[in-house]
């Protein structure tokens, strides 16, 4: 019926580690796990998203600009613009989208 799922705490720090944890017709949620220095490569969003730290600090670069998020923020962006991500310590956040 109801169901703990530890994915995210036990997603390891091992360069970039992307795990879905929901998806619907409606949602998507996605665990990304980022090692410190590792990136994310420049990609895009079928969906605008939302992007909330959950542990570590990272840069989001998009449209020429940086932006340092660290634990507990939330950053949202619109679909279909380019974006990459770097690490600069250990981190976990989510996209939902």
């Amino acid at each position: 019926m109801y169901e703990i799922d530890d994915s995210i705490l036990i997603q390891e720090y091992k360069e970039l580690q992307i795990k879905k944890i929901c998806k619907t017709e409606q949602l998507e949620i996605l665990s990304i796990c980022l090692e410190k220095g590792a990136t994310f490569p420049e990609h895009t969003s079928p969906k605008n998203a939302e992007l909330i730290v959950l542990e570590g600090s990272i840069l989001f670069y998009i449209n020429g600009e940086s932006y340092q998020l660290k634990k507990h923020q939330h950053f949202s962006f619109q679909k279909e613009t380019a974006h990459w991500v770097k690490a600069k310590e250990n981190s976990k956040f989510l996209i939902i989208r």
